[in-house]
């Protein structure tokens, strides 16, 4: 039987730290610290396999920042090599307690020989690459709320309150207006409210063109269809149905809908220990992108009325009509649902919750082709 070699790395911007492991011999050997290149790494996998009268070998770090390049290169140039999920590696206190790159790379190396760790699945490069745009809108609209609120906050401090409305009314033509006409005694505060008020002026324009981006990336052959698909269910745009569709790449991997709704977190934890036996709340694993846009969106299904819109309408306009009968079975259900549980009395959080996760659910099924 061939023998196999497992090398674990301890991956770093601008290092890495690599480890050897014989599991025959129980043997951890040629401990070294290379500069973080993917050709270094390639020839000492080749020196090891010529060491060991050319052996099998497989390499593995974990996923971090440093991102998937290093694994593409290696399996490019026909090496084994995968990316490891971190919470997924058993870690003793010792290892928690002593962290060195070289301590790490031989866990790393234990995992692989093990099986003790799950595999980060590689997403399509240019997924990868819509992945990015979206998250830059995402990042932009934190931005964006961050800058507005700066301004109100700057403006109520000094005594200056919008008086023509609640908080939808502002970033009007009406609020623009009204901010037109405050002026401070001191140029220092006009400078303030200057420099405010451009910050958020600019972080709204470079939202609304990161919008219409999306729009145009949405006609990408490879998501087209699939774009179209989840924005025939109420609630779900353009940026929740990409961000759904980039984050997570091949729902195929997912073997149930369960499956696909544990990856996002809205399930309920479990806490059993002897006797007791309870639940808890949802546990908040995997993306927790994919977990709020998911709460928002059937927040949305929510205050929507029965009768579709004429947005909606739009957006299911030419689509199969099994794509269509799904979608409006997704959201009739969800509204019934929600209306039970609020009637229960349930607080509106978890209900919310409880609705996102059905809502995974169909999605799960709209990307995998479970409509029937």
């Amino acid at each position: 039987m061939e023998s196999v070699i497992y090398v674990g790395i301890d991956v770093h911007k601008d290092t890495y730290y690599l480890s050897s492991f014989l599991p025959e011999k129980n043997l951890i050997f040629a401990q070294t610290e290379m500069k973080a290149d993917s050709k270094s790494v390639m020839k000492y996998l080749d020196k090891v396999s010529d060491m060991n009268n050319g052996a099998v070998v497989l390499s593995g770090y974990e996923a971090g920042p440093t991102g998937f390049k290093l694994c593409r290169d290696l399996i490019k140039w026909n090496y084994n090599c995968v990316v490891m999920a971190p919470t997924s590696i058993a870690k003793t206190t010792r290892d928690k307690m002593v962290k060195t790159d070289k301590a790490d790379s031989v866990l790393l190396a234990k995992s692989l020989a093990f099986h003790s760790y799950k595999q980060v699945v590689l997403p399509n490069e240019n997924i990868e690459a819509l992945r990015e745009v979206v998250r830059m809108r995402h990042f932009a609209q934190k931005e964006c709320k961050r800058a507005k609120q700066s301004f109100l906050s700057f403006l109520l401090s000094n005594g200056f309150s919008y008086p023509y409305g609640g908080k939808n009314t502002y970033w009007s033509k009406k609020f623009m207006l009204w901010v037109n006409t405050i002026h401070f005694n001191s140029e220092y505060l006009n400078f303030c409210k200057e420099e405010y008020l451009a910050e958020a002026v600019r972080m709204i324009q470079r939202v609304k063109t990161l919008d219409k981006k999306l729009e145009e990336l949405q006609e990408t052959e490879e998501i087209k269809d699939k774009v179209r698909a989840l924005k025939c269910i109420s609630g779900i745009n353009t940026l929740t149905a990409m961000t759904l569709i980039t984050e997570v790449g091949d729902f195929n991997r997912f073997k149930t809908a369960g499956h696909f709704a544990s990856y996002t977190g809205l399930c309920p934890g479990s806490h059993s220990s002897g006797l007791t036996d309870r639940s808890t709340g949802i546990t908040k694993q995997g993306n927790r992108i994919i977990r709020r846009l998911l709460i928002e969106s059937a927040k949305a299904i929510r205050r929507s009325c029965p009768q579709k819109s004429e947005y909606l309408l739009k957006r299911q306009m030419g689509m199969p009509s099994e794509i269509i009968n799904y979608a409006d079975k997704a959201s009739s259900r969800l509204r019934r649902r929600m209306r039970r549980l609020d009637n229960n009395g349930l607080n509106y959080n978890k209900v919310s919750a409880a609705c996102a996760r059905e809502l995974a659910c169909f999605v799960w099924g709209m990307m995998t082709n479970h409509i029937a």
